[in-house]
């Protein structure tokens, strides 16, 4: 849910809703005009920013007091709960939601989350492809709140002692990778390929990058079965076979894959904004050798895949007024500065990727803008946790060799196929 989940980064539950916050109390302690106390439910928040935040909101809405509730970091244990909650009306603990952004057509779907007016929030200060990741539907569902887009980082040292410019396409990326990387006792390139979702965001990268498509209309139809989609999935699996990805990379997370390039093991390294900003700081091996680019792709610039969270209202809010008003709140611009400034998470406000003093703090910010400007949701679905589940496992299976890429688009058309769209 959180770009550093380690964008697979766990806390218990940090707090319940306290005694006189019961959905019996709120509806009590409300002003019959759908304002009134509410809870924030969470994944984790590991720099603790969002205490903070809410602070700021509870001094100026005593009558609106935000309880946060933090629940575990790993994303499915607060999918888990969410749902369980949402599925429950008398036991409805959570107002205002803050999900992946790949939950919201579940959610929306499923009808345990409010359609949204579009004229209460400041969509338009937003970037752009940040905001389909909040619909459902062609309607408004949520509110994107943090953001973010995967970026290739690489040995800025090594290249401009090379000579060689930062790969812009595949072929680029691949000649460097069995050339320059053997020369340094490196590795080529790795990214996330262990069989969870960060394969899933991987492989739909590169499908997307080959000019492919996974689902189409809202995960109606079943759009994989492509020359892109096999192009996509055989240039990751060329690379494992021929070296130039090294096998320790099917075991690799985020973090794996951090640690891997910031203790000087690889050339390059598809992640997060995190990981630039982490193997940039005072004391990491590679401090000042680094560069960042967008992903590259088949014949250009490649395409990411939007990460992040958007906040929701449940359907069984008690104060939705006060959600929606909340929500204003968390995505306003001085809120969205403290969400980069405390928080370290991509903001959704696109004034604040070209403000001075946070361009020379956080350097990769023009990076990422450009990265989230031409990035794509994941495949939507209702669906979705069964729809990645698929794509990791027929994809595994072509990055060990089990299965060739042509196969393996035949075989992920059969199987999403199989998953109900409703």
């Amino acid at each position: 849910m959180r770009w550093i989940r380690a964008a697979g980064r766990g806390l218990l539950v940090l707090g319940l809703v306290l005694a006189g916050c019961g959905p019996s109390a709120r509806v009590a302690e409300g002003d019959g005009q759908g304002r009134g106390p509410l809870t924030l439910a969470t994944a984790g928040d590991l720099t603790g920013y969002l205490g903070t935040v809410l602070d700021g909101w509870n001094r100026t809405h005593p009558r609106e007091r935000v309880t946060l509730v933090e629940l575990p970091d790993s994303a499915d244990e607060t999918h888990a709960q969410m749902v369980t909650d949402l599925r429950d009306r008398d036991r409805n603990r959570f107002d205002v939601l803050n999900i992946d952004v790949t939950w919201t057509s579940e959610f929306a779907a499923a009808g345990w989350i409010r359609p949204l007016e579009r004229d209460r929030f400041a969509l338009r200060t937003f970037l752009r492809p940040v905001v389909d990741s909040a619909t459902y539907d062609g309607r408004l569902y949520a509110v994107p709140y943090v953001t973010n887009a995967g970026l290739l980082l690489y040995r800025k040292d090594i290249l401009d002692k090379e000579g060689v410019p930062p790969p812009r396409t595949w072929d680029e990326l691949e000649r460097a990778a069995k050339t320059i990387a053997p020369k340094y006792g490196l590795h080529g390139y790795a990214g996330q390929l262990f069989p969870y979702e960060g394969l899933t965001v991987n492989a739909t990268e590169a499908i997307y990058s080959a000019g492919g498509t996974i689902l189409g209309d809202e995960g109606d139809r079943v759009t994989v079965n492509s020359a892109a989609a096999r192009e996509g999935l055989e240039f990751l699996a060329r690379g494992v076979r021929e070296g130039w990805i090294p096998k320790s990379a099917l075991s690799y997370k985020e973090e794996e894959s951090k640690q891997a390039f910031q203790e000087g093991r690889l050339l390059f390294l598809r992640n997060w904004a995190y990981a630039y900003a982490v193997a940039s700081a005072p004391g990491s091996p590679v401090a000042g050798k680094i560069g960042v680019v967008r992903l590259p792709g088949r014949d250009g610039q490649g395409t990411s895949v939007l990460g992040g969270s958007d906040l929701a209202v449940s359907t069984h809010a008690r104060h939705p007024d006060s959600a929606a008003r909340l929500i204003a709140y968390l995505t306003s611009e001085p809120v969205q500065r403290q969400v980069l400034t405390r928080g370290a998470l991509p903001p959704v406000r696109a004034s604040l990727y070209g403000q001075p003093d946070l361009v020379k703090r956080y350097p990769y910010l023009p990076i990422l803008r450009t990265s989230i400007l031409s990035a794509a949701p994941r495949p939507k679905s209702p669906r979705y946790e069964q729809v990645s589940l698929v794509v990791q496992a027929v994809v595994h299976d072509v990055l060990t060799g089990h299965q060739s890429s042509g196969a393996a688009v035949e075989r992920l058309t059969r199987e999403l196929a199989a998953i109900p769209t409703r």
